[in-house]
């Protein structure tokens, strides 16, 4: 009887709470309600307002149908240009292009109208004579975008009345909304911005609503660890490593920091930046900022100075110390571009070979493509890149491609996956949050996130790196209009992955799991350009990852097999691939080519690639070898093969790059960024040249071997930008027989200066050593020998400045000028800075007439065209100042067509040609050496002297094993992890729980600054049960209490209207009327 009182008595209490709540609430008016309200009616009197000033009155009674026909008006053609031009500019362009078709009969139909005075990107042109031939030669220049036919569009009007459900009503306010949208970005109507948590994996970014700013949530909630921590996952007995800025020893938010080494040249142990500290908060924390695993064992591993210095056998020794330690994840938000350094690469697979699973940041070097850090860009790492909390890509994240294997190969996809880098709250370094961005911050959050998936394992034998990474990469969620340079694989999505990782059984796969050239922008830039016949063959390096044991190899040979009814015949195949899977993972190369029957065909052709992957049974002996066979289905466009005069040859195989030489950057004005490491490649700092290209209608080709190894009647220019590397004598031989019979060559070059190249040497930490360059901007030694024998030369002079050529702003960034040139050529001069007595002297010096543009048609009979250029910093995305693509179009107008750019050709900066005989032309360094880097030298006991030339590359096609079967229609979602069904492992009904924390020390501050999270301190799980029923309890009162209103209202009984009584005089009267009509039978009349 006691227990049941006092349970009423505690019951009783919160009831008689909310019921006083309930009765203020029924009451007191809603806090600014009664204002909104007023503010909404007036905002829609204003639309209807409006409405009805745009409407006619009978605007529901009358419709206005639009009727539209068309005819094609015979031997009249559109021609569209690419960008707007003058009516003078127009015309030459479309005579130059006919005139090589021999068209006679033409003439530019003449359009009298206000816009005929202005530029225009257009030009309506009538062929009479061999139309066909005249479109295809017209569609061939580079200004022209597309040439269709002049259609002439008859348009009819009428009022039609009409009436009943389909009229439309006159205070229809949706034209007025969208008038006013356009007006203002603010939204009509006042929207909430409290969001679920499925918002955070929504991937909508042009979805209707949108979140204006980051709000301050705790990264871990918003992926929804919280939900693995109620069922009892917190990363408990999971060893995980922060390799950083150290740690101090008592902060307030860790509990399992079970070791702090220090591996640098300080004595102490401590955080003196706070980015180790807030680095092991996202991975650990287990209050305010909260963490993913506050439970995990941490090891922290103090690998930079206060200085932010490191060396590489710091590093070693931290690694062999974390194998000894048997970590199972590391992370390690640092990374550099040095992916030659040996000693750390071949650690780093030492770690993962001994099953550490490695998080690492991808780098801070966005948005420039080819900017990937090490060792983020190994196949056996994890590498993140960062997004913000819109789901866009961050800025600063580094893209791919990978280019460790250039020239002769193709990068690989990386980062694997993207999270939340931007604004993520994490550790103070003494106590309290602090908020910080980068991929450094990113990083952590999968390395938590992986640490969290780890412990819900069971079988902690399946999780390994490369286990790991497929239920990461496969569970990702990718982001729309992002290609795979930029997210990887996508957005990490922790839920999914740990259904995936729960139903996970030991296999192979494929990352990209795919090859789709018709994808875009996913696969750009596979998807930017169709393949064709003759073309150079299209590369996709594929990582191969195997889950079965740290070791495997592939089973006989990979097999192609096409699709007959999907044209697989059409296309040939060729594969390389690691001879060894080690350690986790490998490589498979894929060659695409279009097949001789397929020359002139267009269309899609499709197959697959299928080999199978085996690997030693590392618990079960009797097992022998575990084998797991993955396809890797391929889809492709095919052209017919484009015109000479629109391919571009793209020459990689002579640009080198750091690593492993120092070769500086092409612009010396950037001192805090002294190294050329991005690859010099079209599709990583040469991008935008690249798609600029595409745009114009080119048709772009790399080239990975030498000179000698591609047939020149194929291409109608060779472009060479920035070249570093030497050339062999039969290279330079070729060249020159391939000018001669029609091939034009482009060159940009770059800055060499001996005196400079030694002023500009540095210091590098990592090696203690003195740095000096090889070459300088370019090689212009060996530029000028390739062009000798045309009486063509660079200086050595260094020049910089601002300048107007052809109305175009353009930026001389630390370029040469043109020593020697033909007579009869084509020089323009410009005033230019000597750059290189400001380095050597310090002193400013303005030297005038340098000449940087030299334009030349060689003289023999149906010879190609050579085109000089000084600087390239104009055309690479590294330091670009201002472009000049424009520039490009006109130097490949020349090249392809012969056509001289009248603003170029009649220049007031055109001078004479220079010969170069009063100074002697540069020379290579003494003592550099370039032979260790080079393709083409080899070191001799006198001068360097060229290797013998290497044959060329020779690729062994696979025999097809044809399918008579359709291809699937979505590769995407076709592909999925084998043996792996999501819908068995679904996410239980979650208890209540929550991680084990200690209690706060005396003095710190219980505050949850955060609602929604796990509460710091000490946490009363009763109290924390008992809140649903209050809420329950409150919520019943309160519609007890509208019931009992509601009942009593009805109940009531209805009061009769008392009558009122008429005054004397009237009764009398009315009295009166009635005899009246007894007697006479009449009414009286009044």
């Amino acid at each position: 009887m006691g227990y049941e009182l006092n349970q009423t008595a505690g019951t009783m209490a919160p009831v008689c709470l909310f019921l006083f709540v309930a009765l203020l609430v029924g009451r007191l008016p809603l806090a600014g309600s009664e204002e909104e309200e007023k503010t909404s009616s007036s905002s829609s009197s204003t639309s209807s307002s409006t409405t009805e000033g745009f409407l006619s009155s009978n605007c529901s009674q009358l419709s206005l149908k639009v009727d539209f026909s068309s005819k094609v008006v015979e031997h009249e053609y559109i021609v569209a240009f690419n960008g707007y031009f003058t009516s003078k500019a127009r015309s030459h362009f479309i005579s130059s292009a006919l005139r090589s078709a021999e068209v006679a009969n033409w003439r530019i139909v003449q359009r009298e109208n206000p816009a005929s005075d202005y530029p225009s990107d257009f030009e309506v042109v009538q062929i009479r004579q061999n139309a066909r031939n005249s479109l295809l030669t017209l569609q061939d220049h580079p200004y022209i975008k597309r040439v269709t036919p002049q259609r002439k569009v008859f348009r009819t009007l009428k009022l039609l009345s009409v009436g009943g459900e389909t009229s439309s009503s006159c205070n229809d306010t949706r034209w007025v909304q969208k008038w006013q949208s356009w007006q203002s970005s603010r939204p009509l109507r006042r929207t909430s911005l409290s969001l679920s948590s499925g918002f955070w994996h929504a991937t909508g970014r042009h979805s209707s609503r949108r979140l204006l700013r980051a709000i301050p949530r705790h990264v871990a909630q918003i992926l929804q660890a919280d939900v693995l921590w109620q069922m009892g996952h917190t990363g408990s007995g999971v060893k995980v490593a922060v390799f950083d800025t150290g740690l101090s020893e008592k902060h307030p938010h860790f509990k399992n920091v079970k070791e702090r080494t220090n591996w640098t040249n300080e004595k102490t142990l401590d955080d003196g930046l706070g980015h180790g500290t807030f680095v092991a908060g996202v991975i650990a924390s287990m209050r305010e900022c909260q963490g993913f695993a506050p439970d995990s064992e941490l090891h922290i591993f103090r690998v930079f100075t206060n200085n932010q210095v490191s060396y590489t056998s710091w590093f070693l020794d931290a690694f062999n110390y974390a194998i000894l330690k048997k970590i199972d994840v590391l992370n390690l938000s640092i990374g550099g571009p040095d992916f030659m350094d040996h000693p750390f690469v071949d650690k780093v697979w030492e770690l993962t070979a001994n099953r550490v699973i490695m998080v690492s940041a991808i780098g801070n070097d966005g948005p420039l493509y080819g900017t990937l850090n090490n060792p983020a860009d190994q196949m056996d790492v994890i590498g993140v890149g960062g997004i913000d909390f819109e789901d866009n890509i961050a800025r600063f994240s580094s893209r791919g491609m990978t280019t460790w294997e250039l020239p002769g190969g193709y990068g690989r996809v990386k980062p694997d996956i993207v999270t939340y880098g931007s604004g993520v709250r994490g550790s103070g370094m003494k106590e309290g949050c602090r908020s910080l961005s980068g991929t450094s911050v990113a990083s952590p959050v999968v390395a938590g996130a992986v640490t969290l998936l780890a412990s819900t394992v069971l079988n902690r034998e399946l999780v390994n790196p490369a286990s790991m990474k497929q239920a990461l990469i496969a569970s990702a969620r990718r982001l729309p209009g992002v290609n795979m340079f930029e997210q990887g694989h996508g957005k990490l999505d922790l839920l999914r992955a740990y259904q995936i990782l729960n139903s996970y059984r030991p296999q192979a796969s494929l990352s990209p799991s795919y090859i789709d050239l018709t994808e875009c922008p996913y696969m750009w830039p596979y998807c930017s350009q169709p393949i064709y016949y003759g073309g150079m063959p299209t590369i996709v390096n594929v990582t191969i990852l195997n889950g079965m044991g740290v070791t495997g190899r592939i089973v006989d040979k990979p097999i192609w097999q096409p699709y007959l009814p999907q044209n697989g015949d059409h296309i040939d195949v060729a594969v390389s691939y690691s001879p060894v899977l080690w350690p986790w993972a490998g490589y498979l190369g894929v060659s695409i080519s279009v097949a001789k029957k397929a020359a002139s065909w267009e269309g899609i052709a499709q197959g697959h690639v299928m080999l199978t992957v085996a690997s030693p049974a590392e618990n079960d002996s009797s097992v022998g070898e575990m084998t797991s066979t993955v396809k890797l289905p391929v889809k492709v466009k095919i052209i017919p093969t484009p015109p000479r005069s629109k391919r571009v040859l793209w020459d990689q195989y002579h640009n080198l790059r750091y690593p492993p030489g120092y070769f500086p950057r092409d612009n010396l004005r950037m001192k805090n960024d002294p190294l050329d490491w991005n690859g010099d490649h079209i599709h990583t700092n040469f991008r935008d040249m690249y798609q600029h290209l595409r745009s114009m209608g080119y048709f772009v080709e790399v080239l990975g071997s030498p000179i000698t190894c591609f047939d020149a009647s194929q291409y109608g220019t060779l472009l060479m930008v920035d070249s570093e590397e030497e050339y062999f004598p039969e290279e330079i031989t070729k060249l020159r027989r391939d000018i001669d019979n029609g091939l034009s060559l482009i060159i940009f070059s770059d800055w060499y200066n001996t005196s400079v190249m030694r002023k500009v040497k540095f210091y590098d930490e990592n090696t203690r050593q003195w740095w000096m360059p090889d070459t300088g901007g370019a090689n212009i030694p060996a530029l000028n020998d390739l062009i000798s024998v045309w009486g063509m030369a660079f200086s050595d002079g260094l020049y910089e400045g601002d300048f107007t050529m052809a109305d175009h702003d353009m930026y001389y960034a630390s370029g040469c000028s043109i020593a020697r040139f033909p007579e009869d050529g084509v020089v323009i001069a410009q005033t230019l800075k000597d750059q290189g007595l400001e380095v050597l002297k310090q002193e400013t010096a303005v030297v005038d007439s340098v000449p940087v543009l030299g334009l030349y048609q060689t003289p023999s009979e149906g010879g190609g065209r050579i085109a000089l250029y000084g600087d390239s910093n104009c055309i690479d995305d590294s330091h670009r100042q201002k472009d000049c693509f424009w520039l490009l179009d006109a130097l490949l107008q020349y090249t392809s067509y012969g056509v001289t750019p009248p603003s170029l050709l009649h220049s007031q900066n055109k001078v004479t040609p220079p010969t170069g005989t009063d100074k002697p032309l540069p020379e290579r360094l003494e003592g550099n050496h370039l032979y260790r880097y080079s393709k083409v030298l080899e070191a001799h006991l006198g001068d360097p002297k060229p290797r013998p030339l290497p044959a060329c590359p020779h690729l062994s096609w696979a025999k097809p094993q044809p399918l008579n079967e359709t291809a699937p229609s979505n590769l995407w979602k076709h592909q999925k992890l084998l043996s792996v069904d999501m819908d068995k492992v679904e996410l239980p009904n979650v208890r209540a729980y929550r991680p084990q924390v200690r209690p706060l020390s005396p003095g710190e501050s219980g505050a949850w600054d955060i609602p929604g999270g796990i509460m710091p301190g000490r946490y009363n799980q009763d109290v924390g049960q008992t809140i649903p029923v209050f809420a329950f309890l409150g919520a019943m009162v309160v519609l007890s209490f509208f019931v009992v209103q509601l009942t009593k209202s009805r109940s009531k009984p209805k009061r009769r209207k008392p009558r009122i009584k008429r005054p004397l005089y009237l009764q009398q009267q009315q009295q009166q009327q009635q005899q009246m009509t007894l007697h006479t039978g009449k009414t009286p009349t009044v």
